[in-house]
C-alpha cells in the first residue's frame, strides 16, 4: 500500500529550446531564466521537488545543470533541486561529488543528484569517449 504522506510531486525540465509567441526560437539565455523562474515557481506553490536534466546538443540550454541549480537555489527556500539526470558515464565521478556538494551548501542540504546513462549519447565522442566503451564506462 502506498503511504500517499510519502510521496513526493515535481517538475522536472531538459532545457528544450522552445518557440517565442512571435515563432522565433528562444536564446539560451532566454530558456535558462525560464527554469529559474519555474523553479521558484514550484517552490511558491509547495512542490517537493525541481529537476534538471543535462543535455550536450543545440536544441537543449542545460549543459550544466548544477549551474542552473545553483541559480534557482538562490530565488528559492523548501524544494529539493535535482538533476535529471547527471550522466555519469561521461562525467568524472569526483567532479560530480565536488560540483553536487557546492550545490548542497548553497541551497542549504536541498541538492539531490539523480545519476544514469542519459538518453542521448551526444556526450560520449564530445568529451572523448568511444561508444563502444559505453557500458564500461558507466561500471565504472
Amino acid at each position: 500500500m502506498i503511504d500517499v504522506n510519502q510521496l513526493e510531486f515535481g517538475l522536472e525540465t531538459f532545457g528544450d529550446i522552445v518557440a517565442n509567441a512571435d515563432g522565433s526560437l528562444q536564446s539560451t539565455g532566454e530558456s535558462l531564466r525560464q527554469i529559474v523562474r519555474e523553479g521558484q515557481l514550484a517552490d511558491q506553490y509547495g512542490l517537493d521537488v525541481f529537476g534538471i536534466g543535462e543535455h550536450h546538443r543545440p536544441d537543449y540550454s542545460v549543459s550544466s545543470p548544477e549551474t542552473v541549480l545553483a541559480a534557482t537555489a538562490a530565488v528559492t527556500q523548501h524544494i529539493k533541486l535535482a538533476s535529471a539526470v547527471t550522466v555519469l558515464s561521461s562525467d568524472d565521478p569526483v567532479r560530480v561529488y565536488e560540483r553536487f556538494a557546492t550545490l548542497d551548501g548553497l541551497s542549504n542540504g536541498r541538492a539531490q543528484v539523480m545519476l544514469g546513462r542519459g538518453s542521448f549519447t551526444e556526450s560520449f565522442p564530445l568529451f572523448g569517449y568511444d561508444l563502444t566503451d559505453y557500458d564500461d564506462l558507466f561500471n565504472e
